[in-house]
C-alpha cells in the first residue's frame, strides 16, 4: 500500500520534513533512490545530460562501495547526492540505535547533509537522535512518487502518475536500482522530454 502523492494532512503531520520545494518559477526535482547500480545509473546519468537536467541520488552506502566509479561520475556530471543508510534500513522495525548507526555507516562514503529514509519510514524519535548526530542535516521526503518499484504497473502507467501530478516544485522518486529498471526505464525519457518541452527547468536539492 503506497500514495502516489502525498496529501496536504501527512505533510502537516511532518512540517520538519521537506516534501517539495516552494519557488517560483517552473522547476521540478528528480531524485532517484537506492542506487549506485551498475546498469541502470548509467543509463539515468546519459538521459540527464541529454536535457541538461540535474538531480538527486539518494543512494545506499554498500552500493557506493559496490560501484565507487558510478558514485564519482554523478558528482562529476554535477548532481548532489543523499545519504539512503547503508543497508536500506526500514526504521519502523530496528531500534532508534541501529537506525542511527547505519546512517552514520553510509555517511562515512555519501558527504551530503541530505537524508532520505528508505520507504519513507522513519520515527519521530529517530529524526531527533539524526538531527542531533548530524547538525545541518536536511530529511528530504517527496510530494510524488513514480511507482516504478511496482512490478505489477507498466512503464506507462509509472509516466502517467508523473505527468499527471507534476507540479512546480515538485519532487519525484524514481528508482536507479534492477528491481525498478523495466519502467524507469521506459518512463525517465518522456518525462524529461514533456516537462523540457512545457519550459520546466530540473534542478538537484
Amino acid at each position: 500500500m503506497y500514495l502516489v502523492t502525498t496529501p496536504w494532512w501527512l505533510r502537516s503531520l511532518y512540517l520538519s520534513l521537506t516534501w517539495r520545494v516552494k519557488e517560483p518559477g517552473k522547476t521540478v526535482y528528480l531524485t532517484f533512490d537506492d542506487g549506485p547500480h551498475e546498469t541502470a545509473t548509467p543509463y539515468v546519468l546519459d538521459q540527464l545530460q541529454q536535457f541538461n537536467a540535474k538531480a538527486t541520488f539518494f543512494c545506499i552506502g554498500k552500493n557506493v562501495a559496490a560501484y565507487p566509479a558510478i558514485y564519482d561520475r554523478i558528482l562529476k556530471e554535477g548532481h548532489s547526492t543523499g545519504n539512503h543508510t547503508y543497508h536500506h534500513v526500514n526504521g519502523w522495525k530496528v531500534s532508534d540505535e541501529e537506525y542511527i548507526k547505519d546512517v552514520a555507516e553510509a555517511a562515512a562514503l555519501i558527504k551530503s547533509n541530505l537524508f532520505r529514509p528508505p520507504y519513507g519510514k522513519i520515527k519521530r524519535s529517530q529524526q531527533k537522535k539524526l538531527r542531533a548526530a548530524h547538525p545541518g542535516i536536511k530529511i528530504i521526503m517527496w510530494d510524488i512518487l513514480s511507482a516504478d518499484f511496482d512490478t505489477t504497473l507498466s512503464g506507462e502507467a509509472c509516466l502517467g502518475y508523473v505527468l499527471y501530478h507534476t507540479k512546480p516544485g515538485s519532487i519525484i522518486v524514481f528508482h536507479d536500482s534492477a528491481k525498478a529498471w523495466e519502467r524507469m526505464q521506459y518512463a525517465l525519457p518522456k518525462v524529461l522530454a514533456h516537462f523540457s518541452k512545457q519550459g520546466f527547468v530540473f534542478k538537484a536539492l
